[in-house]
């Protein structure tokens, strides 16, 4: 059979992609594997839930069933034989789970997912292709939106989950949540009104997730600073890293110091350039491109190799296939990939940099610099300058267009709506869909100015924080009363998640574009639409207009 996959803004005619290839590149093969490897982690959920109440908790399993989430997001693994594997361990650590379980309670109404068990590959890709743990095996159109709405959320917990635990080693309530999560969802008696609940929890947790890995990321590597980074080259060898990993890109520095080859970071690397830790080393020289959608021509030009360390890979031509290298959660059929850093010990760079070695410095894209590092603690320590703009009337309105970038052309959207907006507005931003807009001359209001970057798409968080600081300052009984606008970019799910967390803190009325997911049927988009105000986009005539206005 073919595939069914919904899970990004691209998805085929914005209903999904069915045929024999994902508009992401993925294959009908993989995506069906993925549909059966979250159907495996399904079944270890099952158990996992009812073995908490005897006290199991296994950081192994746990951390298993995370990373593997992540490897689904859109453009992280597109490789057939990782889930293979991985449904393999996956019954593996299922099965030790029932194993505990064994004698403590009669198991009962036990679902395929945590029954079903390959005995070889064949079984594995027979079981895949007849679209087990697909979306088309739920029949409700509401019923199938809503609990796609839950699973893309928890794949966005999943992928800070692991950019966090990679720093703090910890993590277990967030973890267990995922676990519960997963579990609900295999529940044939679930009710419209509890996935409504569950999806409200699931952006409580989506809060939590991100706080909990700014906090780690701001322990290890300082909270971020107003920065100015270069977009320049110099005239040495590059490795050009890519994606949201710092422990990795902090591994690469260190082994790459003295070694003649410099560090340039890409699309959802750039906020690293605000992060104190980082400034220390003098190869890591710049900002080399834009968003993840770029990257096939920046790629080649850039010369030297590149380092995906999460998701936004692009299946890459031939030509440049041998400079691309994955690790973590990314995977791709031929491409060299760096094994997981052996516990207590470190990821080894050292194939990368030798390669770097072998190729011409990069061509140089573009000059000058970019001012970044607006997260929660450096805007709030300017709060008395911000307050007083907006009192006095310099600042009329913040409009929020954080999220991501895409290939579509519908997203020169944002980049009108920066263009339009009045000199009296200042836009928040965080994730790969500031590169829209980040380089345009746009000015600034008193010395602030007019595009405050607060980092990766995981410092959405830090706009929250800043909003809820406002309302505090101004002594306001709703957030929703600030002079505060959302026109908000989505692609992939965990963009999904940041939506599901503002509105569990209260945020409405966001607009989000270019399209609505694909994956809400009429139904439930018109309950996010009554209940929460959510509304597409326009134009940015009419949305500037809009917004201004309060609307």
């Amino acid at each position: 059979m073919g595939m069914f996959c919904h899970q990004c803004q691209e998805t085929a005619m914005n209903k999904g992609c069915s045929l024999k290839q994902g508009i992401c590149g993925k294959t009908a093969e993989v995506a069906n594997l993925q549909d059966l490897f979250i159907w495996t982690l399904k079944g270890i959920s099952f158990f996992a839930v009812k073995a908490k109440k005897y006290g199991w908790y296994d950081e192994k399993t746990a951390f298993f069933l995370d990373k593997g989430l992540f490897k689904t997001i859109t453009n992280a693994d597109f490789n057939r034989q990782d889930f293979i594997a991985d449904i393999f361990t996956a019954v593996q650590l299922r099965d030790a789970v029932k194993a505990f379980l064994a004698g403590k309670e009669a198991l009962c109404c036990v679902p395929e997912c945590a029954s079903w068990s390959p005995a070889n590959e064949a079984d594995i890709l027979s079981k895949a292709d007849q679209g087990t743990g697909g979306w088309m095996e739920i029949e409700n159109e509401d019923l199938r939106a809503l609990k796609a709405l839950v699973l893309y959320g928890l794949k966005g917990i999943s992928a800070y989950l692991e950019h966090g635990y990679q720093i703090k080693k910890q993590g277990q309530e967030i973890f267990e949540y995922l676990m519960y999560g997963l579990s609900e969802l295999v529940r044939e008696d679930i009710s419209a009104d509890e996935l409504v609940a569950l999806t409200l929890k699931t952006g409580e947790y989506g809060v939590k997730v991100m706080a909990y890995l700014d906090e780690a990321n701001s322990s290890s590597y300082g909270a971020q600073e107003i920065s100015e980074v270069n977009l320049g080259v110099r005239n040495n060898p590059g490795i050009l890293i890519s994606g949201h990993d710092f422990v990795d890109l902090e591994e690469l520095l260190e082994q790459s110091k003295g070694s003649g080859v410099d560090i340039y970071t890409h699309s959802e690397m750039l906020p690293a350039h605000y992060r104190p830790a980082f400034k220390k080393y003098e190869h890591l020289v710049g900002n080399y491109g834009n968003a993840w959608c770029l990257q096939k021509d920046e790629i080649k030009k850039f010369n030297g190799p590149v380092l995906f360390t999460t998701n936004c890979l692009v299946p890459p031509d031939l030509e440049y296939q041998d400079r691309v290298f994955t690790t973590g959660a990314v995977g791709y059929a031929g491409l060299p990939y760096i094994p997981d850093r052996p516990d207590g010990g470190h990821k080894d760079f050292s194939a990368i940099i030798a390669k770097a070695k072998t190729c011409a410095p990069p061509i140089e894209l573009e000059t000058g610099k970019l001012v970044g590092g607006f997260g929660h603690q450096q805007v709030l320590a300017l709060a008395d300058k911000v307050i007083a703009a907006v009192k006095s009337g310099a600042i009329k309105r913040f409009i929020v267009m954080a999220g991501c970038d895409g290939r579509q052309k519908a997203r020169s959207y944002f980049t009108e709506v920066a263009q339009q907006l009045p000199q009296d507005t200042i836009i928040l931003t965080a994730g790969c869909a500031k590169y829209r807009y980040n380089k345009l001359q746009l000015g600034d209001i008193g010395g602030i100015p007019r595009v405050l970057d607060a980092g990766q798409c995981n410092d959405s968080y830090s706009l929250a924080v800043i909003a809820l600081a406002l309302q505090k300052a101004f002594a306001l009984d709703d957030v929703n009363k600030l002079p505060l606008s959302f026109d908000i970019a989505w692609y992939e799910q965990k963009a999904v998640l940041v939506l599901l967390a503002l509105l569990y803190l209260g945020f409405k009325n966001i607009r989000l574009g270019p399209t609505l997911p694909g994956f809400l049927s009429p139904g439930i988009a018109n309950v996010l639409v009554e209940n929460f105000g959510i509304k597409g986009i326009t134009t940015a005539a009419e949305d500037v207009a809009a917004m201004l206005e309060g609307k």
